[in-house]
């Protein structure tokens, strides 16, 4: 056997995967973009606030008491310098962020008290320096869940007056170097047509923010063009037909089969009309189920690399992680957040 060619195979490969996420921190850098972090007593977190800082990826925002955070770092061997500490207890905007947080939760008939007393919770709290203007986004998730960080988000910040839902992307980096974009693989489990179609929407946008990409748009079925004749079916080409409307420049198509929308042989056969040709690049599931398995298997049996979810809809950047995730996962997340800031 040749090691030496099996080695530069080995490099080449490792490369292309790490090619996408380098470019998505080197663009981080040069924004250089204010991001906050509630979730401070995760040492993750500090280890993944500390190398943002060191690598110079982002200016860092950490929630909580200076003493005891610094305490926690020095315990776990991280030295954090260079980041700024804000405790809502003493925040010198404490006022302006309870007259915003009171205006916005009037309509559910609660006072500034109730703000206050919201504010006192760190997501929350977060939520609302991203929306007030002292922190362009946000990172949580490695303690919370899905759910409360999207509650959070939905009570400081809200939903982008161009969006009609919250959902989430996967960034799928191909081991050939190829970026191709799943949704919704961790939100909305049963959309329907015009959620869908929202979806593809801000899937599209957020593509072309991270991969500087133009968005080819597949919605997904296991029909292809009237293959098969079903109410799922219908569904997912309604969605189709009214983003179409909205976006009626933009390349897309629907309702196709995974194989018809990725490989341009099979496309030639099954779909030879369809403006994808068979090289879409954003992927729209018909449900949760579909999304999340898809994903799964892209990233276990096809050997890419997940990035994500990627929480997508609100008006301003809110990044959710997985419990699960790594401190360089968080690392890339926020930078993720500092590019959707944009």
């Amino acid at each position: 056997m040749d090691w030496n060619l099996l080695y530069n195979i080995c490099n080449t490969i490792i490369g292309l995967k790490m090619r996408l996420i380098q470019n998505i921190r080197s663009r981080a850098a040069k924004r250089k973009k204010r991001i906050v972090f509630p979730e401070t007593e995760d040492v993750r977190v500090l280890q993944a606030a500390s190398e943002l800082v060191i690598q110079s990826l982002a200016d860092v925002i950490l929630i909580g008491d200076e003493k005891t955070i610094l305490n926690s770092a020095a315990s776990a061997g991280i030295k954090l310098e260079g980041v700024s500490y804000i405790n809502f207890e003493y925040d010198p905007n404490k006022s302006v962020m309870a007259d915003y947080l009171t205006e916005r939760i009037s309509r559910k008939n609660l006072n500034r008290e109730d703000a206050i007393v919201l504010l006192g919770q760190p997501l929350i709290y977060a939520a609302v320096n991203v929306a007030s203007g002292f922190a362009d986004g946000a990172v949580a998730g490695s303690i919370a869940t899905t759910g409360d960080v999207i509650k959070a988000g939905l009570t400081g910040i809200g939903v982008h007056p161009d969006s009609k839902i919250v959902s989430s992307i996967f960034l799928m980096e191909m081991p050939d170097g190829k970026s191709i974009t799943y949704a919704d693989c961790g939100v909305v489990p049963y959309p329907d047509s015009d959620q869908l179609s929202a979806i593809a929407i801000d899937s599209a946008n957020t593509h072309t923010v991270l991969t500087g990409e133009e968005p080819r748009i597949a919605f997904l079925s296991f029909s292809t063009k009237g293959s098969a004749k079903h109410e799922k079916v219908d569904h997912v080409r309604a969605a189709y037909e009214l983003a179409k409307v909205k976006k009626p420049n933009w390349i897309m198509d629907g309702e196709l089969q995974f194989d018809a929308a990725y490989v341009p042989e099979i496309a030639a056969r099954k779909a030879p009309a369809s403006d994808l040709k068979g090289n879409a690049n954003v992927f729209i599931f018909p449900n949760l189920d579909a999304a999340n398995i898809g994903y799964k298997i892209t990233e276990r049996l096809g050997g890419a690399t997940a990035t994500g979810p990627v929480l997508q809809g609100l008006a301003k950047p809110y990044m959710d992680l997985s419990r699960g995730c790594t401190w360089e996962d968080i690392v890339n997340v926020a930078c993720v957040a500092s590019l959707l800031a944009e």
